[in-house]
């Protein structure tokens, strides 16, 4: 029989690709993607898994006691820390960032804030002018419709907006929506054209922007010194004095086992691996997923959850970057909502305390070493008392859907009520000084963005 070189090499690559796929079946389990990569509610799916997944909304709408006609707003207020022409608030309440509101995100805020065009042409009988958002890299992801439909559908307060993504009707539109590699359009900008930046990810994560000074109007991450607040989950009290609760259940009874961390991405800028290896050394740590030995086969999620409630004490909701309010799903979902306390890795701790319920977390940052925090590991897991203090927060709040479109739609009827605004520098906003600290302790930096 001949054998021809051409086909020996066809078969040859073949059969690697085959064995690339039958281990990707074997090691497929719900921690092999790194969770930074879950689509969100209002952000586009990158398929950078090559599994994308249907963008959803999950939580309710908002709170009935934040009434819309009962929540002020300071009109005079401008956009953010580094947005030219600043203005301070002289209410808590503000709709936009200002360094006078600083420890607030003003999401419940915007979903409850009318525009005064809006209602004074609800008063004339009058529909307002209909805005429209170009979104500039297209619908993909999105998982939202064109035209209101979306803004109907989801029965925003201020509904007379419309999502367009011809470009050639770019010039017309009363905002650019751009998500994580901007660029120029050819058309000429009209004046009062509102151009917004989404970032998703961490500065580590997306390209530079430099070149856009004095361009970007609104930014729109997960920072909440962003003009559109966009978090990966939002925590709301019901009642904003009551942040604390009996609870009937013991939550360290029948677990034997103390730390479990799901992960995937082996290597990260803020060496979480090494400090889980470090913190291994004197406490149990299970990692599973493609760093460690153990396994969960991705079909048996919801059994790997029902595991963490039941056998494990602690988790490791670590995110791959140290970086200002960068905290994710991590922290909401896999930690806070299951029967663990999440130990944290990512944002300042000042970051967390604003973005958790009280008492629910433990930052690796309040501790000088993985020892030190073992320690405080082993006393909790002795005294069920302290242990049980870090759920008194449940039942007295829940993860509201944030509405992202619903509150872009309900600032671009405010835009003529206020001066114009941007960012003089917003490359130095997402990456300056202080926003990420690499492998650093939070303890040794300004807990201020400069």
């Amino acid at each position: 029989m001949r054998f021809y070189l051409k086909k020996i090499i066809q078969w040859s690559l073949g059969g690697c690709v085959t064995i690339v796929l039958l281990l990707n079946l074997y090691k497929r389990d719900v921690w092999v993607y790194d969770t930074d990569d879950q689509p969100l509610p209002w952000g586009p799916d990158f398929k950078r898994d090559g599994n994308p997944r249907p963008l959803t909304f999950d939580g309710p709408k908002i709170h009935e006691h934040v009434h819309r006609d009962k929540v002020r707003t300071n009109m005079s207020i401008s956009g953010s820390l580094h947005v030219q022409h600043a203005q301070h608030p002289s209410s808590a309440t503000s709709v936009y960032y200002s360094r006078d509101n600083d420890n607030q995100d003003r999401i419940v805020n915007q979903l409850a804030y009318i525009p005064p065009p809006v209602r004074e042409a609800k008063k004339r009988g009058e529909d307002a002018p209909l805005k429209s958002i170009l979104l500039y890299h297209g619908f993909g992801g999105w998982q939202v419709k064109k035209g209101q439909e979306t803004f109907i559908d989801q029965k925003c307060g201020v509904q007379r907006c419309e999502l367009i993504d011809n470009k050639q009707d770019g010039a017309k539109a009363d905002a650019v929506l751009f998500h994580h590699n901007p660029a120029r359009p050819w058309f000429d900008r009209p004046q009062k054209q509102i151009w917004i930046l989404f970032m998703l990810e961490s500065p580590y994560h997306t390209a530079g922007l430099g070149a856009f000074k004095d361009v970007f109007n609104w930014t729109a991450t997960y920072r909440h010194d962003s003009t559109i607040v966009a978090p990966y989950e939002k925590f709301v009290p019901y009642n904003s004095s009551v942040l604390t609760k009996k609870q009937d259940k013991n939550y360290s009874a029948g677990k034997s086992k103390m730390v479990a961390w799901f992960v995937s991405n082996c290597g990260a800028r803020n060496g979480r691996r090494n400090y889980a290896d470090e913190l291994s050394k004197h406490v149990q740590v299970d990692i599973y997923g493609a760093c460690g030995k153990l396994k969960c086969p991705r079909y048996q999620s919801s059994k790997c959850f029902d595991m963490l409630n039941k056998d494990y004490k602690f988790y490791l909701a670590f995110e791959n970057s140290n970086c200002r309010d960068y905290i994710t799903e991590k922290f909401f979902v896999n930690g806070l909502q299951h029967d663990v306390i999440p130990i944290v890795m990512g944002g300042s701790p000042s970051d967390y305390r604003r973005a958790a319920p009280p008492h629910s977390f433990i930052h690796v940052d309040d501790f000088e070493s993985p020892s030190a925090l073992a320690e405080y590991l082993k006393h909790l897991d002795q005294n069920e008392d302290l242990y049980n203090e870090y759920f008194l927060w449940k039942g007295t709040g829940s993860f509201i859907n944030t509405f992202f479109w619903c509150r872009i739609c309900s600032l671009l009827h405010d835009v003529d009520s206020r001066p114009p605004s941007w960012f003089s520098d917003v490359d130095n906003w997402w990456r300056g000084p202080h926003v990420c600290i690499g492998k650093e302790s939070w303890r040794n930096k300004s807990m201020e963005l400069s």
